[in-house]
């Protein structure tokens, strides 16, 4: 729709796995997993709305299929956004959590940081913030994949629910595989025959 989705897809092709753009709800036919990618979350409900793909994307999500958001993309996924602009915003949803839209600041405050992830092996993560979001509540379902340090206290900036991952930040704009291979093996996971 708009954002980091090209940095996205060639993250996933340099695992092997093929990648399309999605701008159309038929697009969505056949594949097996989605990316809604870093942006501006308000721009990306407008134009999920001027293209038709509001209720198709809120069916993908609830029907269970793989589905990863990153910064934007993970306020687009959350049931609850505080912090929107006058009138609110587009959510698809389907993710137990609760989003403080620019939780750290504004452009200008952007920050990179190294991130402890247990679910991704010992070695850090970079982690770039760009006027990033933080999930400030979670619902039962929700596991939590990695914090941040934030005003005082630690704040969540990654996690899984199910089928559904969600990070604070933008992996994809990184050299780091781990994220987009995490996120393929869900996939691969929910793809594989019973």
């Amino acid at each position: 729709m708009q954002g980091a989705f090209v940095e996205n897809e060639t993250m996933v092709r340099r695992l092997g796995a093929c990648a399309v753009q999605v701008r159309k709800p038929e697009q969505l036919v056949g594949l097996d997993g989605l990316i809604l990618p870093g942006g501006e979350s308000t721009t990306m409900g407008l134009v999920a709305e001027r293209w038709g793909l509001v209720e198709p994307l809120r069916a993908w999500v609830r029907s269970g299929r793989p589905t990863w958001g990153t910064c934007a993309g993970m306020i687009m996924l959350s049931d609850r956004a505080i912090g929107q602009k006058e009138g609110g915003q587009t959510l698809v949803g389907g993710l137990d959590v609760t989003v403080n839209r620019n939780y750290f600041g504004r452009q200008n405050e952007s920050f990179e940081t190294w991130l402890i992830v247990p679910v991704l092996g010992g070695a850090p993560i970079r982690a770039v913030f760009i006027r990033a979001p933080a999930i400030v509540e979670t619902g039962s379902a929700v596991e939590v994949l990695a914090t941040v340090p934030g005003r005082g206290e630690d704040v969540i900036a990654a996690v899984r629910q199910g089928n559904i991952l969600a990070t604070a930040f933008h992996p994809e704009l990184t050299d780091d595989l781990r994220w987009h291979a995490l996120f393929l093996a869900i996939v691969e996971r929910q793809a594989a025959p019973v």
